[in-house]
């Protein structure tokens, strides 16, 4: 049943806070590939100077950033300038936003499933950073230093 029907996009919108977290490394592989599917997403990768960037301050740290980042921009029911609230450039995660399909409410609907209008949980907010991570450290093996 479609969105309008209500049974689609209720069952869809609990898919990440149900997702055990030893399920999270499939669920991020399966939903890369799906975004290769799309010449937009799949045009994306890092500049030399976000990879520097990403490799000098760690798996750890970046993963900090991809946490922070994403609760303070697209986490809020409604955030400010939603649509317009991720640059292209400037941090490794900013980039992988806009590959993954996590940049602004609108992407994060219509690629994962969780309506606009609520805030993201903690749990969303982890599943969403594991997917940008997993794109990032796929780009930074992509592209050896």
């Amino acid at each position: 049943m479609g969105a309008a029907g209500g049974h689609w996009s209720s069952s869809r919108d609990q898919v990440l806070d149900n997702l055990p977290d030893r399920e999270v490394p499939a669920w991020c592989s399966r939903t890369l590939g799906r975004l290769s599917h799309s010449r937009f997403r799949s045009g994306f990768s890092l500049n030399a100077k976000d990879r520097s960037y990403a490799r000098a301050k760690g798996r750890a740290v970046i993963d900090r950033h991809a946490h922070e980042l994403l609760a303070k921009r697209v986490g809020p029911a409604l955030p400010p300038k939603d649509g317009r609230q991720t640059p292209y450039r400037g941090h490794p995660v900013f980039t992988a936003q806009h590959a993954t399909g996590t940049c602004c409410r609108g992407c994060i609907e219509r690629w994962h499933g969780i309506p606009k209008g609520r805030p993201l949980t903690d749990r969303e907010v982890d599943r969403l950073a594991a997917l940008v991570m997993a794109w990032i450290e796929r780009d930074l093996k992509d592209h050896p230093a």
